[in-house]
């Protein structure tokens, strides 16, 4: 899997969430009396278009398990991806083994949200109706993109502080762990180095940019001519338009957030490592078995960690100051295609929001 779809599916951890109308629906109603949600599902790999709307049956939550009202929820590249059965290179196969083969197995996507206790299943101690949350689903169920998710109570699931309104929350997730497990671990970045982030202005590159800064490190962002500004606004030390050459060497770190500099190891400085968020399958087995390169150089290309210790520390950081995620775009439920459009183009700012019926959308800058 691509480390963007990969992450999806992180072995370590434990199904956070049940699969609606596909094996894990435990509402033993009769059809006629099943209370009825929204939710975007698809029943075939495709552009936008096969995203659709629909009816489909309310959650229940099992013992051990809360009902979340979800408020808004985070749309991800790695959404799209699956959405389209599309992944780097030699990483098609595995991306089908995961989420089916000839057609999706389940039928809405979705990961990170934000929302409210609804209801909690037997044995439920840790929340009460009401509390306000945020959260991931586990990345072989998903399930997001709908009214209501019914996850574990004892999973990735966390109290939502007042700092962070629930559009924020819902995309708090997807590039801060990705962003923070690519610096922080895998190249290991140090207060004075300089890092150059390639892609600077997405949902991962938005959030390494201000992760970075907090860490000490002089950062140069590589991004559109019309983000320029806003890399700079999120703590970028320098901004570069990616379309104008430009001399570029001598970084301790180079984070290619979509995997597109080319000869990017040269441009590291002996000893720098070169952090790649979407690898082809090869470079991804190259960075496994052979990470050291020329003149030490490491190539860093795992599968990031969504372990409650990372989240703990992303949620530490917010804390601090040290990051809070980019909404670009704000779609309502009814428009998800449009928001899988722009996942699909290329040129978003920050992150995409879906947002249900109890938050209306948001008018936020976009520039393509």
């Amino acid at each position: 899997m691509p480390n963007r779809v990969a992450r999806q599916v992180p072995s370590m951890l434990k199904p956070t969430h049940r699969a609606l109308g596909v094996g894990g629906l435990t509402n033993k109603q009769p059809q006629s009396e099943t209370r009825r949600m929204k939710a975007a599902t698809y029943r075939r790999y495709g552009p936008p278009s096969v995203v659709t709307v629909r009816d489909w049956p309310d959650p229940v939550p099992a013992p051990g398990e809360v009902l979340v009202r979800i408020e808004a929820a985070g749309l991800t590249s790695g959404d799209a991806r699956i959405r389209a059965a599309r992944a780097p290179g030699g990483l098609g196969l595995f991306l089908r083994l995961a989420f089916g083969v000839t057609r999706p197995r389940r039928p809405i996507l979705g990961r990170e949200y934000a929302g409210r206790i609804a209801a909690c299943g037997a044995n439920v101690t840790r929340f009460s109706v009401g509390d306000a949350v945020f959260g991931i689903t586990d990345g072989m169920t998903l399930g997001a993109h709908a009214d209501y998710v019914a996850v574990k109570a004892d999973g990735l699931l966390y109290s939502r502080p007042d700092s962070l309104p629930p559009i924020e929350a819902a995309t708090f997730f997807f590039g801060g762990l990705t962003a923070a497990d690519f610096l922080l671990d895998q190249c290991s970045l140090q207060p004075g180095e300089r890092l150059l982030i390639v892609g600077g202005t997405g949902a991962v590159g938005s959030a390494a940019i201000q992760i970075a800064r907090h860490s000490g490190a002089h950062v140069t962002a590589l991004t559109h001519a019309d983000n320029l500004q806003l890399a700079r606004d999120l703590g970028a030390h320098e901004a570069l338009d990616y379309r104008i050459a430009c001399e570029l060497s001598g970084y301790n770190v180079i984070l290619d957030v979509p995997g597109v500099m080319p000869q990017a190891l040269n441009a590291l400085a002996p000893g720098g490592r070169l952090g790649l968020v979407t690898a082809t399958f090869g470079q991804m087995i190259r960075a496994a078995l052979r990470p050291n390169q020329t003149n030490q150089r490491r190539l860093c290309a795992s599968v990031i960690q969504e372990t409650p210790q990372a989240i703990a520390r992303l949620i530490e950081l917010h804390r601090v100051g040290g990051y809070r995620p980019l909404v670009g775009e704000s779609f309502p439920l009814a428009e998800i295609h449009h928001a899988h459009a722009r996942a699909d183009s290329g040129h978003k700012r920050g992150n995409l929001a879906v947002l249900m019926e109890t938050l209306p959308p948001q008018d936020a800058p976009y520039a393509p």
